[in-house]
């Protein structure tokens, strides 16, 4: 598919701010990648790391590395859900902390990814409509517009909607969120997926703040 995508720069500090952070992160973290990997490991045959292609800025393919958390798939790309059974028990432990995301620091310094921004969307993944109709997020309106910016760790979307949210309701968020974000916005929505995080409440969307 080809895309035409029109970039939007990025606010003043924000790559300074992705830089910094992720750098402080990976020190930070460290001790907690240990314990990630054992607990990937620990999840029987199966890779430590789970690679996919996703959609970057601009429409550019790049690798997102997370832990894994599901057990493998030969079938179609699809998105997670709420209690889905391709996770595993410490997969679900990873996933609500959000450690399984650790790995993505690396994207963010490489300037593949920002801390905050749209979610960025695997290629090739079928979703259903409200109707129940697969179809691809390439035919959803807005899905070439989330594009003008680096996809995120964290943001608004992510935040603030349900994980089973239809796929336009979160296009909606994000498109406001590339509307109107800010260097201090992105501080704020950071410190909340930080604070999230902690609780353990990443699979409890929307969250109680």
């Amino acid at each position: 598919m080809s895309l035409d995508v029109e970039v939007v720069p990025d606010p003043r500090g924000k790559r300074a701010l992705d830089v910094g952070l992720a750098s402080i992160a990976l020190v930070v973290t460290a001790p907690l990648w240990v314990l990630a990997v054992i607990a990937a490991r620990a999840q029987g045959r199966g890779p430590v790391f789970y690679r996919q292609q996703r959609w970057g800025r601009a429409g550019a393919p790049f690798t997102v590395r997370k832990f894994r958390t599901m057990t493998p798939s030969l079938g179609p790309i699809e998105p997670a859900s709420v209690a889905d059974p391709r996770v595993t028990p410490i997969g679900a432990v990873l996933r609500r902390s959000g450690l399984d995301e650790l790995p993505q620091l690396l994207a963010i310094l490489k300037g593949e990814m920002s801390f905050v921004g749209p979610r960025p969307l695997a290629i090739d993944e079928v979703v259903r409509d409200p109707g129940g109709t697969v179809t691809r997020y390439e035919v959803i309106p807005g899905f070439v517009e989330r594009l003008a910016v680096r996809p995120g760790l964290t943001g608004p979307t992510t935040i603030y909607l349900p994980k089973d949210a239809p796929p336009a309701e979160k296009f909606a968020r994000d498109l406001e969120y590339i509307q109107s974000c800010t260097f201090w916005g992105d501080v704020k929505l950071i410190l909340l997926s930080i604070w999230i995080s902690l609780r353990g409440r990443w699979e409890d969307r929307a969250p109680k703040l």
